[in-house]
């Protein structure tokens, strides 16, 4: 891959993967990408124009608790649309910038590039998103699982589309960001052999040289490349609070922007989601001109 490919954005505006706020509303996070292009992200990525994956409409209908993922159906398909355009990008030779959306939208990335070859995951998070069967009675939210789906854990018609059942190996997946006090989150991580990077390991190592290690380690004959899954509640919630689940502990803006810039700069990315940041609980608009700010900053030259 080249270190000069042109960058695509692509907006995913699906809230179809988080539960209801409230009885009877839907999750504000499909507006996140209108919400990055008021702030001229397009242009001031001097990025091409992906356009919209439009995804199906939010109904969780008669959905009850042990049901399993609620909206799979819809969420397979809105997968496969989103991989189709994914996939067209990566194969010609442009770094998809994609625009969420929960993080349920990284399914579609994980199964474009799974048509594609074996890619790794880079997954800045708060948490690990590793929810499933195995470890859960509370199945339902896929925006807390798409990890897991990913890796093949979970019901067939959403780990298994086209019999590509695991898009992600557990040995290609990197998480960095994980709050320091989700000490029970990392032991499953750790007994799979998945390396966790927590904030406090950020600060005691530095998100720079831990970005580029990481970067490195992708850098292998077994693997194509990698993608970035970026959740903004990686960030502390006293610089973003628009998120669904706001925990203290999180990295300050120049933490992120440090750990972001090695792993999105790499030629071996192949492509980059932003996720979960809800524009109606950021009345004023400032955190979302913030995970702006932190995204151009990213991507731009060194």
């Amino acid at each position: 891959m080249s270190a000069l490919r042109n960058l695509v954005v692509l907006d995913a505006p699906s809230n179809l993967g988080l539960r209801p706020p409230a009885p009877g509303t839907v999750p504000g996070c499909y507006k996140l990408a209108g919400a990055l292009r008021e702030q001229r992200i397009v242009q001031r990525l001097n990025a091409l124009e992906g356009g919209v994956v439009v995804p199906p409409r939010y109904d969780l209908g008669d959905w009850q608790e042990g049901d399993g993922v609620f909206n799979a159906t819809a969420l397979a398909a809105y997968t496969r649309t989103l991989a189709d355009r994914v996939e067209r990008h990566v194969r010609a030779g442009e770094l998809p910038v994609v625009l969420g959306g929960d993080c349920s939208i990284q399914l579609g990335a994980s199964l474009a590039l799974r048509r594609i070859g074996r890619y790794g995951l880079a997954a800045v998070d708060a948490s690990h998103d590793f929810r499933h069967p195995g470890n859960s009675d509370r199945i339902g939210a896929a925006g807390g699982e798409e990890v897991a789906l990913a890796t093949g854990r979970g019901q067939d018609d959403l780990t298994d589309l086209e019999g590509l059942k695991p898009y992600l190996r557990d040995e290609d997946i990197r998480f960095f960001g994980i709050r320091d006090a989700f000490e029970e989150d990392r032991a499953e991580l750790a007994a799979l052999k998945i390396p966790t990077v927590t904030v406090g390991d950020i600060r005691e190592w530095g998100a720079d040289a831990l970005a580029r290690a990481t970067a490195e380690a992708f850098d292998v004959p077994d693997l194509d490349g990698f993608w970035v899954h970026l959740d903004a509640d990686v960030l502390d919630p006293s610089v973003m609070p628009a998120v669904d689940s706001p925990d203290p502990g999180g990295l300050l803006p120049d933490e992120l922007t440090a750990l972001l810039r090695p792993l999105v700069t790499s030629p071996h990315c192949a492509g980059f989601n932003v996720t979960i940041y809800d524009p109606d609980l950021d009345p004023d608009g400032t955190a979302g001109a913030l995970l702006a700010d932190i995204v151009v900053a990213a991507f731009a030259p060194s």
